[in-house]
């Protein structure tokens, strides 16, 4: 069964003033790490999760593969950030999708055919009085890496070119980690799933198949 991934951060005596370099940190760290160096989209959330959003701007993503035909969208991170935090409360949360490269399987007449797929990684900085200070629990900044499939590919026969798949995935995830909690200073970071199951353990689990 997949699950959904996170990694939170925190760090010492954070106030909201300073959230803004540690976005941009974060974001910043995608582009050396398999993702994109610009933001897709930012909103700024008031109060809660329930609320509707005051402030939203998709600013697009790269398309084309030829130089010909490439075409530069997105926001820098800084400026996606300045963006959003104009409206800068205690109360606000603020979320910025960026995209991030993984090999993921396609299953063509009982065949896997392995392709680096693009997905969009939800970053989220918390106000320290949004949705009654959860950035406690859920981080000053949390990151959504979507579903752990890409992780795991358990919907997949194990065989070599699975495995080592799946163990270029965990590499990239665990280099971009560890650059997001050096670079941005955080001083404790938890990735934790949806569902409370440890990803290491599935994997250990999942590889340890092909050695039996």
């Amino acid at each position: 069964m997949s699950d959904t991934l996170y990694l939170s951060l925190w760090y010492p005596n954070l106030r909201v003033t300073t959230l803004a370099e540690k976005l941009i940190a974060v974001l910043g760290a995608f582009a050396a790490h398999g993702g994109e160096a610009k933001v897709y989209s930012a909103t700024v959330w008031p109060v809660s999760w329930k609320e509707t959003p005051v402030f939203q701007q998709v600013y697009g993503r790269r398309i084309g593969e030829g130089d010909s035909d490439a075409v530069e969208l997105g926001a820098e991170p800084a400026l996606a950030v300045e963006d959003a935090l104009e409206l800068l409360h205690d109360d606000y949360a603020y979320e910025f999708q960026i995209g991030w490269s993984l090999w993921e399987a396609e299953i063509d007449d009982s065949k896997a055919r392995w392709r680096q797929q693009m997905r969009l990684v939800r970053v989220v900085g918390y106000g320290p009085l949004f949705d009654e200070g959860s950035y406690e629990a859920e981080g000053h900044i949390r990151v959504d890496f979507g579903t752990d499939s890409p992780f795991l590919e358990e919907e997949v026969e194990l065989n070599s070119e699975t495995a080592e798949r799946v163990e270029e995935n965990v590499r990239q995830l665990v280099e971009l980690t560890n650059a997001i909690e050096e670079e941005s200073g955080a001083t404790a970071r938890l990735l934790w799933s949806e569902l409370g199951e440890s990803l290491a353990q599935r994997l250990a689990a999942r590889l340890g198949v092909r050695n039996n």
